[in-house]
């Protein structure tokens, strides 16, 4: 059977780090506040010349050099994006143009922190119609340029990433075995960005309002959450066969400790089964499942033959997961 495996990881966070205690300096907060609610200690934060490109093409590079490929062996590249560096063109075409990738086929997923999921699915699509052999999948953000630093219940959380897998065609038993999209726009209003599109594009009446910096409902935000994972890893087990006591590892984005422990629990995984980095990056959106996937291989914390499962959601709602064979 035809499948995508993975055969490359990258992942690049910018040098800056801002921890809980510079956050103290600048808004009503406290070191104790922000880990009891989010786990977060410190995350990485994108310096003024750097955007949303210049981190996936870090990470890109780093994903070519480990899958020992050139970048005229990618034939596709997919993103999954809430930050792009402009409205166009997309950071794929950014990338396939900096990365050297020849004419290499590009696209932005937007699905806020679920673009993780969504462009892995994507890639893995389009390698198992055997149309592309390899294809290169990214995650990249730099939330803190849409961070309302006046804002503690959103600049505590939101950080900055990217994360790369380079996919290839296998005949086998390993790689991506499944995945499941989901989306649920009844909760837009719980996490968005209202100011810079159609709907109220950019005037200085929008600026002066705050609405080009992003937006969230905390506690409201908690409840869909925990149960989007819930749904999307029960499902896609079920389906495929397995339980939560196959599972070597899962990997959820990394929005909140809080809420990554209340879905292991539920989905009855223990926390020693669960990738957590949380505490170290924030959370960094579609960027938050690749960065976290890279460091747990580092780690051996995953080996060949493990059953990985993978999951995320985002505002709009967007959700999903993904069962890899290692």
């Amino acid at each position: 059977m035809r499948r995508a495996r993975i055969i490359g990881m990258g992942a690049y966070a910018p040098k800056r780090i801002l921890t809980n205690a510079d956050l103290e300096k600048m808004i009503e907060t406290s070191d104790a506040w922000i880990v009891q609610r989010s786990g977060i200690r410190e995350r990485r934060v994108a310096d003024e010349s750097e955007a949303t490109s210049d981190l996936a093409l870090r990470a890109a590079q780093q994903a070519l050099e480990r899958a020992n490929l050139v970048p005229e062996d990618i034939e596709f590249i997919a993103v999954g994006t809430t930050t792009p560096d402009m409205f166009f063109p997309t950071v794929g075409n950014i990338v396939q143009h900096r990365l050297g990738c020849g004419r290499a086929g590009s696209v932005d997923m937007l699905a806020a922190c679920a673009g993780s999921v969504y462009s892995l699915a994507f890639g893995s699509q389009l390698i198992q119609t055997g149309k592309y052999r390899r294809v290169l999948c990214i995650g990249a953000e730099t939330l803190s340029k849409i961070t309302d630093f006046t804002d503690r219940g959103t600049c505590v959380l939101l950080a900055d990433a990217a994360g790369a897998a380079v996919l290839e065609a296998y005949d086998g038993d390993r790689g991506i075995i499944d995945f499941d999209l989901y989306s649920d726009g009844q909760y837009w209003d719980l996490l968005y960005m209202p100011g810079g599109g159609s709907r109220h594009p950019a005037t200085r009446e929008t600026v002066d309002a705050r609405m080009h910096y992003a937006k969230m409902k905390g506690s409201e935000v908690f409840k869909v959450a925990v149960r989007m994972f819930v749904d999307c890893t029960g499902r896609i087990l079920e389906r495929n066969g397995f339980t939560a006591d196959d599972v070597r590892l899962f990997i959820p984005h990394q929005a909140n400790l809080r809420i990554i422990e209340a879905a292991a629990k539920r989905v009855s995984l223990p926390m020693e089964r669960v990738f957590v980095n949380v505490d170290r990056y924030g959370n960094t959106g579609a960027a938050s499942v690749y960065v976290a996937l890279e460091e747990a291989v580092a780690a051996g914390r995953i080996t060949r033959g493990d059953l990985v499962l993978l999951a995320a959601f985002g505002g709009g709602f967007a959700w999903g997961s993904v069962l890899i064979r290692w």
